[in-house]
Parts: C-alpha cells; structure tokens; sequence
C-alpha cells in the first residue's frame, strides 16, 4: 500500500507505518513526502518493509526496491519510483528502473512497481515501456481512482492511479473550502484533513507463477 500521506495528510511516522504493517500490509511504498516526518529518516534506514522511491539522492536513507514474501510464501518484489513533473526528483525514474527490474527480477518474477507521479503520460508511458517485464504497474500521487485498469498485451497488468483511502467529500482529502480559498484567493492557508466519506480504493491484479498478470480490476469500499 501507498502510506505516503497517513501522517494527518502527509508524510508518515515510524509508529504508523508499523500500525498498518501489523495490520496487513506487507509492503508500505512512499512518494514526494518521504522527509515531512522526520523522524522517519532513521526508520527508513533500517526497515525492509517500507520503501521510499527509489530516484532520490543516492545518500537518502532507505531503499527503492525489497522482496518479501506473500500470503502463499511466494516472493513478490516491490519497486517506488517517483515522477519528474512538478516533483522534481534527482534522477529520472527511466534512468534507474531497467536496473531495479532486472535485480528484482533475480529474485522474483512477480515484480510490482508502485510510480508516484503527477503526470499521466509519465505513468502510461512507464507501464508501456515495463509491459512483459513487470507484474503491475500501479499509479499513485493523484489522488483520484482512474477508469483505464487493464492487463497489457505484455502480460503487466497497469492503472494510472489507484485512488485515495480517505475522506472522499473534500478536494483529494483535504477540507473543501480551505482548498477552496486558497485557490480563489491566491494566499496560503494550512489544510486540514476532511473528515466522513471516507472510501479505500485500490487495485486487485491476480497473476499466475511466472508473474504474468492475468486479470486487474479497480476496487472501491464504502465505509
């Protein structure tokens, strides 16, 4: 799971990512909001189970990629990467990915890549670029659940955003007139976490042993 804004919205803390890893989640993956929290920096450095992407400075503490094992015992790789538009990493994620896929790929071939990223184009033209190679392909950052879940003719299963767990009555989480006022005025204001309507979204891709994706649908709960 993407846990990059469970933090009150943004970033995440040691004691939250362990809450959500005891509670099911066997991979955390992150975004442009890595460093918020600082206190995460240590954590980063030690833990296996919560990856920050992976075309950051190469002195920043944690890792891109790890391989842990799922609910059948199977090794499933897990990649972050994170887009250049408006976020500005400093490398390019096509820089870097050919290599993260081929070290998973030596351990796993069940490979998920997690691409944080603002433009669209950036994550389509990823999943394109990683059909056959890779498991799935999954979009965050956006906020905003996408209608295109598909399994390429590849065999990598892509969607250009999972969507967002949290409150959906408000601008991508954040309290509505506060987005709001900030967008007709122009001055800056601290945005609040909205509050009800909360939904999880997300994607459930099935694959089969030699990580060929053979089915990915786009989910959506309730609460």
């Amino acid at each position: 799971m993407n846990g990059e804004n469970v933090a009150n919205g943004v970033g995440i803390t040691p004691r939250l990512a362990e809450r959500l890893l005891a509670a099911g989640a066997d991979v955390i993956t992150l975004g442009n909001h890595v460093w918020r929290r600082s206190e995460v920096r240590p954590y980063l450095a030690e833990t296996e189970r919560v990856v920050r992407p992976a075309n950051l400075w190469s002195g920043a503490p944690g890792r891109g990629l790890t391989v842990v094992p799922a609910a059948d015992g199977a090794p499933v790789a897990v990649i972050n990467v994170l887009g250049s538009l408006f976020l500005d990493p400093a490398t390019s994620m096509f820089e870097v990915i050919d290599g993260l896929v081929d070290e998973a790929r030596e351990a796993t071939p069940i490979v998920f890549v997690d691409v944080h990223a603002e433009a669209t184009s950036e994550k389509v033209a990823l999943a394109r670029w990683l059909d056959g190679r890779v498991t799935a392909v999954v979009g965050t950052h956006t906020h905003v659940q996408t209608a295109d879940a598909r399994v390429q003719p590849g065999g990598t299963a892509a969607i250009t955003d999972a969507g967002m767990t949290g409150p959906h009555d408000s601008v991508i989480g954040v309290k509505a007139e506060l987005a709001i006022q900030r967008m007709r005025t122009g001055i800056p204001v601290r945005f609040e976490t909205a509050e009800g309507g909360v939904r999880i979204e997300g994607v459930l891709v099935e694959c089969g042993p030699d990580g060929r994706a053979t089915a990915c649908q786009a989910v959506r709960v309730e609460v």
